[in-house]
């Protein structure tokens, strides 16, 4: 891209590179892939002011979905809090299972005694 380009892109807010202690633009790769994703809307007839809008709604949505990630985290704890905990005793000791998982096979022998309910 051409020098002025890249300005005119700058002071719009298409892009806001990182600069040096001589106030020299540095763009991150994350800087370069959006230069290009612009250069494509652009070359499709997309004006600069719907490109910003573009941007502005790509960079929205990537951060909600990174909110969502972390509710859905979240929720998962919850719910193994609410349902508690599944833990096995082997000739190791007592662990911790997650809910729906099986403890590894051993080739030992246990024995299983009902309870009996009177």
């Amino acid at each position: 891209m051409h020098p002025q380009t890249l300005r005119q892109y700058d002071r719009i807010g298409l892009v806001q590179p990182q600069r040096t202690a001589g106030n020299t633009r540095r763009y991150s790769m994350r800087d370069v892939g959006q230069l290009r994703q612009v250069q494509l809307l652009s070359q499709e007839g997309v004006s600069l002011e719907g490109i910003r809008r573009i941007l502005e709604l790509s960079n929205e949505v990537r951060g909600l979905r990174a909110r969502v990630r972390e509710l859905e985290a979240t929720l998962a704890d919850q719910v193994m809090d609410r349902r508690g905990r599944v833990f096995a005793a082997g000739a190791e000791g007592v662990t911790t299972l997650r809910s729906g998982a099986r403890p590894a096979k051993r080739n030992q022998v246990v024995v299983w005694r009902p309870m009996h309910r009177g």
